[in-house]
């Protein structure tokens, strides 16, 4: 109750709640259009929307973190949900498969720019360590009602309505997140330490790659993304052409993913106060892997089922939630103050940069060769993740995970030995 006192916390989180919705309805409709442009090849049209989303990702998140502190944050936050509103609303009107590909590219570039600012801007709210990490699962736990709500809603409307409505609920969604945000008070960013752009946008990474904690971060994103990509590219044409089910049948597989990330999430808050975040994380990967192994099983042997699919999907999802909902808090406990901006940013970046490999491999692998193969290859990309961040992250972390150019500065609060390994 704390934290959802603060008042400009709240009303971000609300503009958070209700753009995801609004992404939520619109993720489902693109996926339909996907396949009521493109048929049994759904699957390469959405595996290449959502790589030149990705692509978008990884090129715009560091830049935008690099010039964020010299930018009024609220005006350039209302200003990206205004973009993404006007965007959106030219998705019903598509008629060809490249029009899917511009304006997702142009929706994405908003995206790319607004996330890592907004995530930036919520330790600058919330200060209080145990607020922070409530604000982060609350966080998490918006992305996974978004998960399971917004295709229970779609599946819903679509009994109404045709897929092309959905999108003007997103316009709607980004516009009213557009006002909250314009109603927050948001402090001006610390200044960056680094004074050319290439630095700051540069930093994070180097952040990551000399962190042993945050390198394990790295592969862990291998595997939430190898594992999501089955989810999230291959379930519309999954459910459509071998288990013969309909438009709201896809809705309800996606939220079965969405229902198993929401049960995790929920209970994760009280986990992270006992357990530690790399205990918690690498579980998720092992659930990952498990998850994505059964799925090359059961399609090998031919056991396509709704209940079976139903129960991995769900499984699936409970695994990205203990991956990414401690994320977070590792990267706060990470770096200094002033080096939290390009430290959200890079994960951003870097956590899509994974999907940038693996979405292509389910949407162009799987429709090509079938679900079998790119499954298989996702299975091994998922253990090559699990393997690595039990390697690159050292079971006793207590080195201090601030170095170089992230080092804080003489006028900044420093992090503690005692809070770093708490985190880690």
């Amino acid at each position: 109750m704390s934290l959802f006192a603060i008042r400009d916390y709240r009303h971000l989180f609300s503009a958070q709640v209700i753009a995801l919705f609004g992404t939520g309805l619109a993720t489902v409709a693109l996926g339909l259009l996907a396949y009521d442009l493109a048929g049994p090849r759904a699957g390469v049209v959405l595996g290449t929307a959502l790589t030149v989303k990705m692509v978008m990702y990884v090129v715009i998140a560091p830049l935008a973190a690099a010039y964020v502190d010299r930018l009024p944050r609220r005006a350039f936050l209302v200003f990206l949900d205004v973009v993404r509103a006007a965007v959106v609303l030219a998705l019903p009107f598509v008629t060809e498969v490249w029009h899917i590909y511009v304006l997702i590219g142009l929706l994405q570039a908003g995206s790319a720019a607004f996330t890592p600012t907004f995530q930036a801007v919520i330790p600058d709210i919330v200060t209080d360590e145990s607020d922070y990490t409530r604000a982060l699962s609350a966080s998490q736990v918006a992305y996974t009602m978004e998960s399971l709500l917004s295709p229970v809603l779609a599946a819903v409307a679509l009994a109404f309505m045709s897929f092309n409505l959905l999108f003007l609920g997103t316009s709607a969604g980004f516009a009213v997140s557009a006002l909250l945000v314009l109603s927050t008070r948001i402090p001006d960013a610390r200044p960056n330490a680094h004074a050319k752009a290439w630095d700051r946008a540069a930093a994070g990474i180097r952040t990551f790659l000399r962190t042993p904690r945050l390198r394990g971060v790295m592969a862990l994103n291998l595997v939430v993304a190898s594992a999501g990509s089955i989810v999230v590219v291959n379930t519309v044409n999954y459910v459509r052409d071998e288990l013969g089910g309909s438009q709201s049948d896809v809705a309800w597989m996606l939220a079965a993913s969405g229902g198993g990330t929401l049960l995790a999430a929920l209970a994760l808050p009280r986990i992270l106060d006992r357990i530690t975040a790399r205990t918690v994380m690498l579980t998720g990967a092992g659930v990952l892997l498990g998850g994505t192994t059964a799925a090359v099983s059961l399609m090998a042997a031919g056991l396509t089922t709704w209940t079976g699919t139903a129960i991995n999907w769900t499984v699936i999802g409970i695994g990205m939630a203990l991956v990414v909902t401690p994320t977070g808090k590792v990267l706060r406990a990470s770096v200094a103050p002033n080096a939290i901006p390009e430290a959200f940013a890079a994960q951003f970046s870097l956590s899509h940069l994974a999907w940038l490999i693996t979405y292509p491999v389910a949407g162009w692998l799987g429709t090509n060769a079938g679900f079998a193969l790119a499954w298989s290859v996702l299975a091994a990309l998922a253990g090559a993740g699990t393997a690595g961040a039990l390697l690159l992250w050292p079971r006793h972390d207590g080195r201090r995970a601030v170095t170089g150019p992230a080092a804080p500065d003489a006028t900044a609060p420093r992090l503690d030995r005692s809070t770093l390994s708490k985190a880690a």
